[in-house]
């Protein structure tokens, strides 16, 4: 997808705005933990300044410094050529100050990458600043055409590796984060694997197979996933396909995950999951629905729950720890805790499975 931006990659900047230790900058995160299309040597975020991104993030120092201004990081790191807009704000939207940001950018000679429903293209003074300055505005959740698409084939039934779908009992709890770490983890234990992106983060990562699925016409989702596990398949071979899941089967605000069992083939599912109440953190949303009640509600569509990864936020490591043992005793299937411990006890489960 987006051929016409493939070669889109360099030295970045990201901006953040102040958010950069909330969910809300969950792009910037993943570019800040790494990415091969662009190489992140500063971070703009006014609150946080004068702090290493890394270990804002998760206590690893990746010499990534946060500075308050546009015009101080461009001056202290020499040949950045790209700003990505690193947050995910309410109904994709350019808040003005954002704007703002994006036009002090494109006057220090910066190409603006976009991963917002709100198209850089749409706003005619940043359209001209852009044409002034002689710089690129890279909207990446551009809709395509529907003759852009292909139709979903049942050819995708006919892949005989396995096809794991990372998936989560609601949004914004690390799907992207573990789908990612188990795919690095099983190419360093020497497992052919490639990774589906689903989302604007997997592309600005340099993934090379997927699709941005919120901004895909419903009838095509499906033909957009089982075309990007049967070109992965046939052009690299791999041992295993890990699909980035998107949102949750039950998540009132988008629910998605059919698809992926259905027509994308994904027999088998590792499961993440965060111990809270409601969806969103917001009651109005209604109560998450049990573990149990997801695996069996997964394996009614004919796929297998093979793991269990938990997001610990906000869970210490002793408590993380104990929680592991307590969801293996009741579900019967490994269980880890990415951020505290990697995600060997999944690449485990997946060589058995091979």
């Amino acid at each position: 997808m987006h051929q016409r931006y493939e070669n889109v990659r360099g030295r970045a900047i990201i901006l953040t705005q102040g958010f950069l230790q909330d969910a809300a900058a969950k792009t910037a995160h993943g570019l800040i933990r790494g990415s091969a299309r662009f190489e992140t040597i500063a971070v703009i975020d006014h609150k946080w300044s004068s702090h290493d991104a890394g270990e804002l993030l998760d206590g690893v120092h990746r010499n990534i410094p946060v500075y308050a201004s546009v015009g101080q990081a461009v001056a202290e790191t020499p040949e950045v050529k790209y700003a990505v807009i690193g947050i995910a704000t309410p109904g994709g939207v350019l808040p003005p100050e954002l704007l703002d940001t994006v036009r002090t950018c494109i006057e220090a000679g910066l190409s603006i990458v976009n991963g917002l429903h709100d198209h850089l293209a749409n706003h005619t003074d940043i359209v001209s600043l852009a044409k002034k300055h002689e710089v690129e505005l890279i909207d990446i959740r551009r809709v395509k055409r529907y003759d852009e698409y292909r139709f979903w084939t049942p050819r995708v039934f006919d892949i005989n590796i396995p096809i794991i779908a990372v998936m989560g009992t609601d949004c914004a709890i690390g799907k992207r984060t573990t789908c990612g770490a188990i795919h690095e983890s099983c190419v360093k234990s020497g497992i052919s694997s490639e990774m589906i992106y689903t989302g604007q983060t997997g592309w600005m990562q340099g993934y090379r197979y997927g699709f941005i699925l919120d901004t895909t016409l419903n009838d095509f989702v499906s033909s957009e996933l089982c075309h990007s596990v049967l070109d992965a398949y046939q052009d690299t071979t791999p041992e295993v396909i890990l699909l980035e899941g998107q949102a949750a089967l039950r998540n009132p605000s988008g629910p998605c995950g059919a698809e992926y069992l259905i027509s994308a083939n994904a027999r088998h599912v590792i499961l993440v999951h965060e111990d809270k109440e409601f969806y969103h953190d917001e009651p109005t949303w209604g109560r998450i629905h049990s573990l149990s009640s997801e695996i069996e509600l997964i394996r009614a569509y004919g796929s297998q729950v093979i793991g269990i990864c938990l997001n610990t936020k906000n869970v210490s490591p002793k408590k993380a720890r104990e929680r592991i043992i307590q969801l293996e005793s009741i579900h019967g299937v490994p269980v880890c805790a990415p951020l505290i411990d990697g995600v060997d006890r999944m690449v485990d489960t997946i060589k058995s499975i091979l």
